[in-house]
C-alpha cells in the first residue's frame, strides 16, 4: 500500500481542487480522495481530473483515480455476428436521453449476481442534476412495443465519455447500446469511451486497458464536440457499421 496520507476533502468547498493524479494510491486501486459531495460542480471537475466517486450506500463518498484505466476507442468496438444479427432482426430502436431517470433505475435495479448496488438514490439524483445541465446521457433501447429493455448512462466530459453502468433486460440489449454509444463517439469525434474498471462484458465489446498517464493525456488534449446534439438517428444500420472502415 502507498504510504501516501489520503486526502479528505471539505463537503462545503464545492471548487476545492482534486488531488494530483500520482498521489492515488496502488492498493486499493486508484484511491485519491475521501469524502466531499456529490455536487454538479464537484462531479464536473472530477471527471474532467480523470476521476470519479465510487462507494456503497452508508460509506464516505470515495473517489478513484485507476491505473490501468479501462478504455474503448470507438474504431476498435467488437461487433460479433450474433450482436449484428440482434440488432438487425430483434426491431429495437434506440434513443438518447428520453428517459434518463428510468435508464439509471433500472442500472441500480437487482442483478443476478449481486444483493446491492453502488447506484444509491444519493447517486441517482446527482446524476439526474448533471442530466439536467445536459452534462450526463443515456442511451436507450427500445423494443417493438416500446418497452425501454436495455442502455446505460454515462458523462461527457470534454472529448471523452466517461461510461457508467448499463442494463438489459434482454439478450443483447447493453450491447447494442454500447455499439449505438461507439457509433455516435466516433461520428462526434469522441476520442474514446472510459470504462473505467476492466470487465469481462466489455472486454468482449474490444476494450483495453492502458496506461493512467495515456488516459489523462488524451482527456486533457481532446477538445470538446462542437456539434455533439445527443440524436441517434434510427435510420442507421448499426449491423452494417464497420468501425474500424469508417472516415
Amino acid at each position: 500500500m502507498s504510504n501516501l496520507e489520503l486526502v479528505y476533502l471539505d463537503p462545503y468547498a464545492k471548487d476545492e481542487p482534486f488531488p494530483p493524479p500520482e498521489m492515488a494510491w496502488e492498493e486499493p486501486n486508484g484511491l485519491i480522495a475521501i469524502g466531499g459531495d456529490l455536487s454538479p460542480t464537484r462531479l464536473i471537475n472530477a471527471y474532467k481530473s480523470g476521476i470519479f466517486p465510487w462507494y456503497n450506500e452508508g460509506e464516505p463518498i470515495y473517489w478513484w483515480n485507476p491505473d490501468p484505466r479501462s478504455v474503448l476507442f470507438p474504431e476498435a468496438i467488437k461487433i460479433s455476428r450474433s450482436l449484428r444479427k440482434s440488432i438487425r432482426n430483434k426491431g429495437y430502436s434506440i434513443v438518447f436521453d428520453r428517459n434518463f431517470k428510468k435508464v439509471i433505475e433500472s442500472c441500480a435495479g437487482p442483478r443476478a449476481y449481486s444483493d446491492g448496488t453502488w447506484i444509491s438514490t444519493e447517486m441517482q439524483q446527482a446524476y439526474c442534476r448533471l442530466h439536467e445541465l445536459g452534462v450526463a446521457h443515456s442511451v436507450e433501447v427500445y423494443n417493438r412495443d416500446d418497452e425501454l429493455v436495455g442502455g446505460l448512462y454515462g458523462i461527457s466530459s470534454d472529448g471523452v465519455f466517461s461510461g457508467e453502468s448499463m442494463f438489459s433486460c434482454e439478450r443483447d440489449t447493453s450491447k447494442i447500446a454500447f455499439v449505438a454509444l461507439a457509433w455516435y463517439a466516433q461520428q462526434q469525434g469522441y476520442s474514446l469511451i472510459d470504462c473505467q474498471i476492466e470487465n469481462p462484458h466489455l472486454l468482449s465489446l474490444g476494450a483495453v486497458n492502458i496506461a493512467r498517464k495515456d488516459y489523462l493525456k488524451i482527456l486533457r488534449s481532446t477538445p470538446k464536440p462542437q456539434n455533439a446534439d445527443w440524436v441517434f438517428d434510427n435510420s442507421t444500420d448499426l449491423s452494417q457499421w464497420q468501425p474500424q472502415q469508417a472516415g
